[in-house]
């Protein structure tokens, strides 16, 4: 499957961006769908997931009650909405896909066999 990331841009503090991420060549409803982050010289960082029929979602602590994973399969997109941005959301962002991922799993780098290409989200203060 290839994914396609978009949406990044730059925004103030306390703003509020849309990514998208869309799913070309595969069935889209059998993966998994994931959020990433990634700065210079930082490890891949997780964000966001949501499961294959978006039952549920999971996020990490530091973006809970800001940002929103959702995802349509019948239009293969899958989207991160982000409100209320501070500057250390700044990064790159990738959406990655996994199929035979279990949930344990969902917010290692290592349960996705696929990636997208990154949009940069920048934060200013």
């Amino acid at each position: 499957v290839q994914l396609q990331a978009s949406g990044g841009g730059l925004v103030q503090a306390g703003g509020s961006l849309r990514l998208s991420c869309a799913a070309s060549g595969g069935s889209f409803r059998s993966y998994v769908m994931g959020w990433f982050r990634q700065g210079p010289q930082k490890e891949r960082e997780f964000v966001a997931a949501i499961s294959r029929g978006a039952h549920s979602t999971y996020n990490t602590d530091s973006v809970k009650g800001r940002f929103t994973i959702s995802r349509d399969n019948a239009k293969n997109l899958v989207w991160l909405q982000m409100n209320n941005l501070e500057p250390e959301d700044t990064d790159v962002y990738y959406c990655a896909a996994g199929d035979t991922i279990i949930t344990s799993q969902y917010g290692s780098p290592s349960g996705y066999r696929y990636w997208g290409q990154g949009t940069q989200v920048t934060v200013s203060s």
